[in-house]
């Protein structure tokens, strides 16, 4: 049980420099390569980086069927655009647009 003045995990985080980020992924299906679905993630997550976002979509293409199609991350204080198909995600998230 936790204590009473004991404070959360995302305050912490955000005192720490993390700040809320979400990403809307947008994969192929695996039984029809042609329709796209999208899946949207949210995490307190480190601009411009992002390790947590990067070790979920390194999951995603290990352990998931959807080939990925395009990733939008957006950041409490950053907006950024990431990647397409073909791209290295890595490599992508280094391309975000500055400002909201």
């Amino acid at each position: 049980m936790a204590e009473k003045d004991a404070v959360s995990k995302d305050f912490t985080k955000q005192v720490l420099g993390y700040g809320l980020t979400t990403a809307e992924i947008v994969y192929c299906r695996p039984d029809r390569h042609w329709l796209l679905q999208t899946y949207v993630w949210q995490d307190y997550d480190m601009f411009p980086n992002f390790p947590a976002l990067q070790d979920f979509l390194a999951f995603w293409q290990q352990k998931l069927e959807g080939p990925l199609f395009a990733v939008t991350v957006a950041h409490s204080n950053q907006a950024c655009r990431t990647t397409r198909r073909g791209r290295s995600l890595s490599a992508a998230l280094i391309y975000c647009r500055y400002g909201s």
